[in-house]
């Protein structure tokens, strides 16, 4: 059983605290939500039982049992806060289970589920090994592991920002896709397609920013990051160099949108370590404004 880190609690106390405003910032989360179920549409599924990995408020718990209106839709969570949240989503029509548990240690039944569902949960997770081996074990045989997360090009602005100014950690550096379809057959899973969108996310200011940030949990909480106060001074001279990327007095973030899918069942043979293989022509990039 893995045992909780101090950069798992520190997520958990963290998404416990912005829970009940979380969903008036998810609008990332809305639109890679949407993305996955694009990608999925193709495979022709008919998923009995869902598990939304990662469930947050439930409001993608509600989505997916709407579009599988056949399925049993669990979520997950390591925040009591959100599955409060989600708790509250629920209705005469839509009573998901509901789990309070690690993604690294799943309290389900071996090849129990049909479609493991994981909206940007990845970049939250700090043993990837650890939960990709779960969503095998707990994946049948043919079973879907669909998931959404960020590549390394995301908040590019803000670490160079920062980077501009000391040389402390402040902007987590995300797995590229290559890694994490090696990760994923490492698994067990097998036949991973990954693909790349890109969001351009626009801001008035700076402030707003930092507000998008905070409400959706996403604060910095690197293991490496300062543990002392930033300071006013270093703080000023970071927004000084976020002015210098501002057009028009606007400021252009981008976020490569990680999409993938692999299926349950398989064990890996015939590749060798830190080897993926993936049809280059499923690699695309599109890039989408918001």
């Amino acid at each position: 059983m893995p045992v909780p880190t101090p950069l798992f609690r520190d997520v958990k106390r963290g998404f416990d605290r912005v829970a009940q405003d979380f969903d008036g910032a998810d609008f990332v989360h809305r639109a890679t939500f949407d993305g996955l179920l694009e990608r999925l549409a193709p495979l022709l599924i008919e998923p009995s039982r869902i598990l939304d990995l990662g469930c947050a408020t439930g409001l993608g718990s509600l989505k997916l049992a709407r579009h599988y209106r056949k399925s049993t839709v669990v979520g997950l969570d390591a925040s009591r806060g959100m599955l409060r949240q989600a708790t509250a989503r629920r209705s005469f029509t839509f009573k998901p289970a509901l789990l309070e548990a690690d993604a690294r240690n799943i309290p389900l039944a071996d090849h129990s589920i049909d479609l493991v569902f994981a909206n940007l949960l990845l970049p939250w997770i700090d043993d990837l090994a650890s939960c990709l081996a779960e969503v095998a074990r707990v994946l049948r045989k043919g079973g879907v592991f669909a998931f959404a997360s960020f590549g390394p090009d995301s908040l590019a602005e803000l670490r160079d920002a920062w980077q501009s100014v000391d040389d402390e950690a402040h902007v987590a550096e995300f797995a590229d896709m290559h890694d994490i379809g090696d990760a994923i057959v490492r698994a067990g899973l097998r036949d991973p397609v990954l693909d790349v969108d890109y969001l351009n996310v626009t801001y008035k200011e700076p402030a707003a920013l930092y507000r998008d940030l905070t409400a959706c949990g996403a604060r910095n909480r690197l293991r490496e990051r300062r543990r002392s106060l930033t300071g006013k001074d270093r703080f000023s001279a970071m927004e000084k160099q976020l002015a210098k990327r501002m057009t028009d007095n606007v400021l252009s973030l981008k976020l490569e949108l990680v999409f993938g899918h692999a299926w349950g069942g398989g064990d890996g043979s015939g590749q060798r370590a830190g080897e993926v293989r993936i049809d280059p022509r499923s690699i695309t990039k599109r890039r989408i404004e918001r």
